[in-house]
């Protein structure tokens, strides 16, 4: 049996958590990923209510270099103590931000309300300020590889 403060607690922290480890690996793509902006191809990674989304835009020839890319970060990932902190703090700084905008705050309650599973940011907020490790950060990224699955949309001309 689990109760429901405990069920919270674990989920509300995989959210946060989800949100650390998809800023750190942004940053720790930000250089390798230089070359596929240069050559005009996007990418967008997002952390959202059911799982890392993994967004890739421009000319399909090129378009599996830069997945590639990013899946072999995701694979291999890892950063120091000192950029964990830096991105905890920078997140507890975008929480903040969002709850003192009251149109920022509304949006937010009508998405928790109209969408099942969605965590609010003051829940978000409230479970950062309790504090999060490195090492539960490392614990949910090999939690999270270890489930990982992959769902396709691709859209436009493309070759097999």
């Amino acid at each position: 049996y689990v109760d429901s403060h405990s069920r919270f607690l674990f989920y509300s922290s995989s959210m946060v958590l989800l949100e650390i480890f998809v800023s750190i690996l942004s940053l720790n793509l930000s250089e390798p990923a230089y070359g596929a902006d240069i050559a005009k191809l996007k990418y967008k990674l997002v952390a959202g209510e059911h799982g890392l989304i993994i967004r890739v835009k421009g000319f399909n020839h090129k378009l599996p270099l830069l997945l590639q890319l990013i899946i072999d970060h995701v694979s291999e990932f890892s950063f120091t103590p000192a950029i964990f902190e830096m991105i905890k703090e920078e997140l507890k700084k975008t929480y903040f931000n969002m709850l003192i905008k009251p149109e920022v705050l509304a949006k937010d309650l009508h998405h928790v309300i109209l969408e099942h599973g969605k965590w609010s940011v003051i829940d978000k907020y409230r479970r950062l300020m309790k504090g999060l490790s490195a090492e539960s950060l490392l614990s949910f990224v090999k939690a999270f590889k270890s489930q990982l699955f992959v769902e396709g949309l691709a859209q436009g001309n493309l070759t097999c």
